[in-house]
């Protein structure tokens, strides 16, 4: 079968590999849509970031080339021995976290911590960018009737957004602040929207993200090129409760934590490609908070319900729709250069 495979920095290969086969335990998807995630650009351009190189990952047992793509949904093709609950035929959407089960944080259900934490698509298995996957059926999760399978595909960057929101310490009636108008960043203001954000400022120097923040419920969008975002959201609110960081560029960060009122939080969303720095003071003098965030866990079913009620739209957020032989030069090339592009979405082969 075809596969997009990262063998390194800007060497993505549409190649053929063996279909996978499951083992006890595991189902077989016939995958429909993947999108193309900001982890996956960020190991396109300046990786290995998850992606393991020199030794296999401990819980995928893979190292590069590995086949990638972690937002996903498709149909059940075949399962594999001792898999109840599921039938062929199934349209299901992929949870595609290896966790190990044993640490201290899989003990207390907070799998995303795992120490072991990986990624189907970025830590190895066998990723949505394909005809098929396998996975282990616990990262399966059946569709309401009502979710199209485009839609099936938005569920993973959704959860990672609805995690976030729910990680903080927002309460309806709040003021919060978005740094990053990319996918992540703004299906965060879809789950403010959710979680009863009274204003929602959102910071983008991308006109057309911009209004494409607007157009998902953000109350003032501000190109930071051409006004100081920290100045224009204190102006507007005295300082929100709470700011989502999810641009990973590391000037932005101390500007999130200004844009704060005393006691505020900030929020990081990004995965990081180097150090960022900030005056503790900042947080030290206001007594603000400091939260990181990673994926998601125990909320796929919410992200779905909330789908079924209109949000997280993929009508509104997917922006085209490309084969996977168009993959290097139609998505994660057309995602550097078209600054339009919100989500790309990948057909995948028959």
């Amino acid at each position: 079968m075809k596969a997009a495979r990262w063998h390194g920095v800007k060497d993505i290969r549409v190649e053929d590999i063996d279909t996978p086969e499951p083992g006890p335990g595991e189902v077989a998807i016939k995958v429909a849509w993947t999108g193309i995630c900001g982890s996956d650009l960020h190991e396109y351009l300046a990786g290995p970031i998850f992606v393991p190189v020199e030794q296999d990952h401990p819980l995928s047992h893979d190292k590069a080339p590995i086949t990638m793509g972690h937002e996903y949904c498709g149909t059940v093709a075949r399962l594999g021995d001792g898999v109840s609950g599921l039938a062929i035929g199934d349209r299901v959407a992929i949870e595609p976290i290896f966790a190990c089960g044993s640490c201290p944080a899989c003990h207390e259900g907070k799998y995303n911590l795992c120490d072991s934490l990986g990624f189907v698509g970025l830590s190895g298995g066998h990723g949505g960018f394909a005809a098929t996957s396998v996975v282990p059926a616990r990262m399966v999760h059946k569709m309401p009737d009502d979710l199209s399978m485009e839609q099936g595909a938005l569920v993973e960057p959704a959860a990672v957004a609805l995690h976030a929101v729910r990680m903080s310490t927002l309460k309806a009636g709040d003021m919060a602040a978005v740094f990053g108008a990319g996918p992540i960043g703004l299906l965060v203001v879809e789950a403010l929207r959710v979680a009863g954000a009274a204003q929602i400022h959102v910071v983008k120097p991308s006109p057309e993200r911009r209004a494409k923040a607007l157009e998902l419920g953000a109350t003032s969008v501000i190109d930071p090129m051409a006004n100081d975002p920290v100045t224009a959201i204190r102006a507007a609110t005295g300082g929100v409760h709470v700011a989502f960081e999810v641009t990973g560029v590391p000037r932005v960060l101390p500007q999130c934590i200004d844009s704060t009122r005393h006691e505020g939080q900030t929020l990081i969303v990004s995965i990081w490609e180097g150090d960022a720095s900030f005056n503790p003071n900042t947080a030290v003098l206001k007594e603000r908070q400091l939260q990181g965030t990673i994926a998601y866990r125990n909320v796929y079913p919410a992200v779905m319900e909330l789908m079924v009620q209109g949000y997280f739209s993929a009508e509104k957020l997917v922006t085209k729709r490309i084969s996977l032989d168009e993959i290097v030069d139609q998505g994660f090339d057309a995602l550097v250069a078209e600054k339009s592009q919100v989500k790309i979405l990948v057909k995948a082969p028959d």
